[in-house]
């Protein structure tokens, strides 16, 4: 299968997904700026959209959204134990917290990131996005992970997502309980290896 990524973008989630699944894949860059392969191919030619992430499987299916892939992974790797079991109601806690990540922080940060938004719409952003962060904060007391001791592919998303802060100067220096989640996310292995295959990690 492979992988249409932009580095450190959210398709960044799935990249670790994969890494931390040990499936064989091909992980192809799609830059969301020039949205043009290295190859120069047009990127819109092979998803219309032109975002990532963008999974093919290898029989030519696709998908096309971050939640939805990291759990198509996930499902089939289950040993990995990176979802709960479908139809379990730790799986249904699973899907709150993705779409918590992407509804109330990913979109949170979409502001930050759009050029020409006023400063007076990027602070009430800001406001919003902290006040978010603060409550996962709080989920987060006396846990190593969202669901409990166990990676999932929701740790992988939110990573990702909190990780833009540094850019846009969202500071999380005083949430000690998601400051040590990132930590403890940034020190696994195949995290290293998805920052470091897209770039961002020496």
């Amino acid at each position: 299968m492979k992988l249409y990524y932009s580095p450190g973008a959210c398709s960044l989630s799935p990249h670790i997904v994969l890494k931390e699944s040990g499936l064989p894949f091909e992980a192809i860059a799609a830059p969301t700026k020039t949205h043009k392969l290295a190859d120069g191919t047009d990127y819109y030619t092979i998803n219309p959209l032109g975002y990532v992430p963008y999974l093919v499987l290898d029989d030519g299916r696709t998908l096309h959204e971050g939640p939805a892939i990291v759990q198509y992974l996930a499902d089939l790797v289950p040993d990995k134990k990176l979802a709960p079991p479908n139809g379990s109601w730790e799986r249904y806690k699973l899907q709150e917290w993705l779409n918590t990540i992407s509804t109330e922080l990913h979109k949170g940060f979409s502001p930050l990131f759009t050029p020409g938004m006023p400063d007076a719409a990027k602070e009430i952003a800001k406001t919003r996005l902290n006040s978010r962060l603060q409550w996962v904060d709080g989920e987060l007391a006396g846990k190593t992970y969202l669901m409990g001791d166990t990676f999932t592919v929701a740790d992988a998303y939110l990573f990702v997502v909190t990780g833009w802060g540094k850019y846009v100067a969202i500071d999380i220096t005083g949430l000690a309980n998601l400051g040590g989640f990132m930590a403890r996310v940034a020190a696994r292995p195949a995290v290293q290896d998805a920052l470091r295959a897209e770039g961002l990690l020496k």
